[in-house]
């Protein structure tokens, strides 16, 4: 969009606080890379207490007790019960963008890739540049190489790049995980250990169905004894 002189008056940014520091990096770059070309920084969008807090700590309503949550705090999240997503990510997002499309008729420019076109919504307020110049996720990856956005090499060795700590990723991701960021890694043990603590063996405590992350840790430990890893 820069390259091609479009408008860009505000980028939003939507930060749960359980990225890579790899992908904080990438995103100071990319704002001073903003703030050279168009003058402006990085919007960025922030739950006021955050993940943990939520997880944890979050004080849960009576009607949502009756679905067998417990007073305190969410639990891992899942597959059904995806509460980062839309409680860190997408709420905060489309109460800034609703906001903007009211007080000053914006336009929304969404980075879907043209690979993902089927996520696209039918609003005439929306645009995706990605679809309409048909870039896949792997040229859009390979744009950024181009330009010396590497992100800290976060794309060499996983195949995503979200939450450090999602349940939803692949075990050979938290592998990875394991051996590239370890401090990221014992963190993560010891919020499972909280999560087993205060929620017991049910899907809120259980990291993965059938895996805790101390079982991961010794399937991995016992692999890399075995020369598998």
């Amino acid at each position: 969009m820069i390259e091609r002189d479009m408008p860009i008056d505000i980028v939003l940014s939507a930060d749960v606080g359980m990225e890579f520091p790899e992908m904080y990096e990438h995103l100071a770059k990319l704002d001073d890379l903003l703030y050279r070309e168009r003058g402006i920084h990085i919007t960025t969008l922030r739950h006021p207490q955050g993940f943990e807090w939520l997880m944890f700590d979050h004080p849960v309503n009576r009607a949502e007790r009756w679905k067998h949550i417990p007073p305190y705090g969410y639990g891992w999240p899942g597959m059904k019960k995806r509460w980062c997503t839309g409680m860190l990510k997408t709420h905060l997002i489309f109460k800034e963008v609703n906001r903007l499309k009211r007080e000053r008729n914006a336009l929304h420019y969404i980075g879907i890739a043209y690979d993902e076109a089927h996520r696209c919504k039918n609003d005439p307020h929306n645009r995706y540049p990605l679809v309409e110049w048909g870039i896949t996720e792997a040229q859009a990856l390979q744009i950024c190489y181009d330009q010396g956005f590497d992100f800290g090499g976060l794309y060499e060795i996983y195949h995503r790049a979200s939450c450090w700590c999602c349940p939803l990723q692949r075990i050979d991701e938290l592998r990875k995980l394991r051996t590239h960021h370890p401090e990221l890694w014992e963190r993560l043990r010891d919020m499972d250990n909280r999560a087993r603590a205060q929620f017991g063996p049910g899907p809120l405590g259980q990291f993965k169905q059938n895996w805790s992350v101390e079982r991961l840790e010794e399937r991995f430990a016992r692999d890399e004894k075995e020369g598998r890893a």
